[in-house]
């Protein structure tokens, strides 16, 4: 399972893993095509460590790959602000 750690400017260490990421390669890629929205969003969720709560982001499917850590830090705080 591939996961994204980052650290937001309170230091709390956020853990992102794409929704599926658990299952094996395929069926993950499988899962991942069936909850794709149309603009290209996966769902995304970010745990804390602490007394933070779980974060549920939509993200554009390569957020692994292309998303620098302030970006997803950015998402992370823009969907605590709208929680």
């Amino acid at each position: 399972m591939e996961q994204r750690e980052v650290m937001d400017q309170d230091n709390t260490n956020w853990v992102c893993v794409q929704a599926f990421g658990g299952l094996k390669a395929e069926a993950a890629e499988e899962a991942a095509d069936r909850v794709e929205t149309t603009d290209g969003k996966v769902p995304v969720v970010c745990t804390p460590n602490g007394g933070a709560q779980t974060v549920r982001l939509q993200l554009q499917r390569d957020w692994l790959e292309n998303y620098s850590d302030e970006q997803l830090v950015t998402e992370i705080t823009n969907a605590r602000a709208e929680s």
